[in-house]
């Protein structure tokens, strides 16, 4: 089922809005330029929630007064001293407005039982104008929730009353959270109780008259004594409520200090709440009812979003609805400045006639030319220069006309990307007809476009033939009906939005558990980087379980991520059930879960656990989070036995060797079995195994060889990395490190090549030696990479920060880095373009390069 989604936002979780800014007054929320949190009609205004009569519960983004989207900002962590005596009355405020908004929901739930007592005291007279079944069903558990909050209200109330710094609410807010499972049982119900309400007002004139005008009270303090309210609009406040207890619980957070005793306490209300409303995101069926069938049903939208479709042999953006009987694709007509803007439908399917492609033929398919890693990645470093751009020109004056130029660029630069990442085909076949290829980023999309179609063909489907008009009037309603408004790149974003996170995630994926049959299971990870989601990580495969213990921990690298994704696969192993199409992902998919990765619970020190729930299946795991510059800080080890810390010359020395005894045998064995492995560098190894290797090669076990005979190979390729990104000083040292910068910008090809192949004559013998047979090994990897999709620039992207980051950020002297993205795209970038110079060079040998000598000095 499509999760509900933020309106005006790209299509990220719809729990995002959780993390939205709001303003509070003493008199509740204010919200769309209402004054006081009024509407025009006197009742409370919900700026976050769309309320349409036609829609179902769907949480939307906030708006500002001008009707755009307010951006979702995440919490900052408080400031010691002054700030947090400013945070604790901040922290009031917040409580203050909610109380206020407590008072107005009170009131409404207290409006809804109103007319309950007495329809139940007729229901058992000779003219009763609703059966006592009726009543139960409309109003299944407000007076549960009525009393809930009652008390919550009544005993929070005191507390502002009496503020000061040591008044504790986190219980009360922990206990309102405990009793959630009231709102499970009433969202479950929500939808019958609303088309009941709909039947009996239809039904009974007397009934239709009591639904259409409820009074509800205005808050004591206020002027308005009652506003004039419809069942309908009544019998959704529950379910904003939810919403709204969860944001404020978010700002509380905010601003309260961690070592206050309501700090866990709230934290563990966030936690219960944020799960329950990703469970019942799940499961709320949207209603978003479009236009009525020649049938006279309700034709509703389901799902919709951006997809990129291979149509002639090229790629096209489409917008792509989903309705409850029909796949319909469109096209955004091009329109005159300040006309309204339309879609063109390129084609539609009958759900009834649509079937999945999975045929073996090739040629049944368009086939689409795939862009080279490299150039997807050189297009991300492009968007990166362009965001520091525009960071730099914010604060100069007169920038503003620059700063829109850019944002222009960006945005034909991101939406580029958007166009040309996906790789993952997903075909729609018309039985009737012809097929159509779509590509996406990940699996995790596919399998959600198949599960809802395949959800709604369960359903006694009949095919259906629109008409021109019928085919004009759902197009021209898609417009209105859409869920997902922007294409999901970054310049769509308000500048205070999060930027995501830059650094490494650490997971520890531990068990899972749900499964009905035994089955050889695995789990992947994606993270989101530049619109789009890139599987990171990949368990073993758990054999013949239905409770796997993986305990595998994970270091995945972020680029702005603000979500991670766990699949759960049924790995395959019967050859005849594979397909041939090699891009296709035979394994079946279990289940799917993602998590939002909020800076304030991941950036701390500790390991947050948590379980996603998908289809039934629960998956255990934890992650922690390191930021970029505090991650690649390089450490000398205080033990000079080892190698790990210690300086290659040393380590060279000891051993009598020209290369590092680790270096040689790492190479020696991802050479022999690992060459041909998808992503070898990029998927990281499972963290323990690396560990376990960092370990025996410290310690010099003897042992070592039949460990890494054993070992999984991306352990292997990770004790690598982890050996060059641990040492004292980078491998190109720290001295040169300020050439090799100057020497890359060089635009002069000959004063390049002079200047890049003297600072390799500077290296000391150990490092200069190491360096140029890691650079063959590196190039032998990417002749694979038809096989492993390793080209040059990728192996550069992973290598160059390990091999040239100085210890200590001599990059960063002097200049202004805002932002860890700034970290990224000014050093990132020219340590990345160093490696991919001498990776993309013809072979270098050390006797040669020892023996020309050309002038050029270093000196700066």
């Amino acid at each position: 089922m499509e999760p509900l989604s933020t309106r005006g936002l790209p299509r990220l979780s719809w729990i995002d809005t959780l993390y939205s800014n709001f303003n509070y007054n003493t008199d509740g929320y204010e919200g769309d330029g209402a004054e006081d949190g009024k509407s025009q009609d006197g009742s409370e205004t919900m700026p976050f929630i769309d309320e349409s009569p036609t829609m179902s519960p769907q949480l939307c983004a906030p708006r500002g007064p001008d009707g755009e989207t307010v951006s979702p900002t995440p919490p900052e962590g408080l400031l010691p001293g002054g700030d947090i005596e400013k945070g604790l009355e901040m922290k009031k405020l917040v409580l203050s407005g909610f109380l206020a908004s407590e008072e107005i929901y009170i009131n409404q739930l207290e409006a809804l039982l109103l007319p309950m007592r007495p329809l139940k005291a007729t229901a058992t007279t000779s003219q009763p104008v609703l059966t006592i079944q009726q009543i139960e069903t409309i109003f299944y558990k407000i007076q549960d929730i009525f009393e809930i909050h009652k008390e919550f209200y009544d005993a929070l109330l005191p507390n502002i009353q009496q503020w000061d710094e040591k008044v504790t609410v986190g219980h009360l807010f922990q206990k309102l959270a405990s009793q959630l499972g009231v709102y499970k049982a009433f969202v479950d119900n929500y939808k019958v109780a609303l088309e009941t309400a709909e039947k009996c007002s239809q039904a009974n004139s007397q009934f239709q008259k009591i639904s259409e005008n409820l009074k509800v009270k205005g808050p004591k303090d206020s002027r308005e004594c009652t506003t004039t309210v419809t069942m309908e609009a009544l019998l959704y406040k529950p379910i904003d409520r939810v919403t709204r207890s969860t944001l404020v619980l978010h700002d509380l957070l905010k601003h309260t200090p961690k070592d206050h005793p309501d700090f866990p306490l709230l934290q563990d209300a966030l936690r219960i709440s944020q799960n329950f409303l990703s469970s019942i995101n799940e499961e709320i069926d949207p209603r978003r009812t479009a236009v009525t069938t020649p049938k006279g049903e309700a034709r509703q939208l389901v799902k919709d979003g951006f997809l990129v479709e291979v149509s002639e042999g090229s790629r096209k953006l489409r917008h792509v609805f989903l309705f409850t009987d029909l796949l319909l694709c469109a096209k955004m007509k091009k329109t005159a400045v300040g006309r309204h803007q339309q879609y063109e439908c390129k084609w539609y399917i009958p759900l009834a006639d649509l079937t999945f492609q999975t045929l073996d033929d090739s040629d049944s398919c368009p086939h689409v030319q795939m862009l080279p890693e490299h150039e997807i990645e050189e297009m991300k470093i492009k968007i990166s220069v362009i965001k520091s751009e525009i960071q730099k020109e914010k604060k100069a004056p007169k920038g503003q006309s620059r700063v829109e130029r850019l944002r222009k660029k960006m945005n034909e630069q991101e939406s580029w990307l958007l166009l040309h990442s996906p790789t993952i085909p997903f075909r729609i076949h018309n039985k009737h007809g012809k097929s159509y290829q779509f590509l996406l980023s990940s699996d995790y999309e596919r399998s959600e476009w198949r599960e809802s179609i395949q959800k709604l063909q369960k359903k006694d489907l009949q095919a259906c033939v629109l008409s021109s008009v019928e085919l004009q009037v759902l197009t021209s309603s898609c417009f209105k009906l859409r869920t997902v408004h922007n294409i999901p790149v970054t310049s769509n974003k308000d500048d205070e939005e999060t930027p995501g996170l830059y650094g490494f995630l650490h997971v520890i994926v531990h068990s899972a558990k749900g499964f009905k049959e035994s089955a050889n299971l695995y789990c992947t990870l994606e993270v989101d980087s530049y619109g789009y989601f890139v599987s990171k990580a990949k368990t073993r495969v758990f054999r013949d379980t239905t409770e796997p213990q993986w305990n595998e921990e994970f270091e995945i690298e972020l680029e702005g991520s603000q979500c991670l994704r766990i699949l759960c696969y049924e790995k395959c192993y019967d050859k005849s059930k594979l397909n041939k199409d090699d891009n296709e992902i035979v394994d079946k998919i279990m289940g799917k879960g993602q998590v939002q990765l909020d800076p304030q619970t991941v950036q701390s020190k500790n390991w947050h656990m948590d379980v996603i729930e998908m289809n039934g299946i629960k998956v255990e795991f934890s992650m922690k989070f390191t930021s970029r510059d505090l991650s690649l800080k390089r450490t000398p080890s205080k033990k000079q036995s080892g190698v790990f810390g210690v300086k290659i010359n040393v380590v060279t020395k000891r051993e009598r060797s020209k290369v590092p005894y680790i270096v040689r045998q790492c190479i020696e064995e991802v050479e022999k079995r690992g060459i041909d492995e998808v992503g070898i560098y990029r998927i990281s190894g499972v963290a323990t195994d690396i560990q376990a290797l960092k370990t025996a090669f410290d310690t010099n076990t003897k042992d070592i060889l039949v460990m890494l005979s054993d070992m999984d190979i991306n352990a292997i390729a990770g004790t690598l990395k982890l050996y060059f990104r641990e040492l004292p000083e980078p491998l190109l040292t720290d001295r040169l490190y300020p050439a090799f910068m100057e020497g890359i910008a060089l635009s002069d090809p000959a004063a390049k090549e002079n200047c890049m192949m003297h600072l390799l004559r500077s290296l000391p013998d150990p490092n200069l030696i190491t360096f140029l047979t890691l650079l063959e090994h590196l190039k032998r990897v990417a002749e694979k990479e038809p096989i492993n999709k390793m080209s040059l620039h990728n192996l550069a992207t992973v290598f160059g920060p390990t091999l040239l980051r100085p210890s200590e950020s001599e990059s960063t002297k002097g200049q202004h880095i805002t932002s860890a993205s700034d970290i990224w795209s000014h050093d990132v970038m020219a340590q990345v373009q160093v490696l991919l110079y001498y990776l993309q060079h013809p072979p270098i040998s050390f006797a040669e390069l020892k023996r020309n000598t050309l002038y050029f000095s270093t000196d700066v």
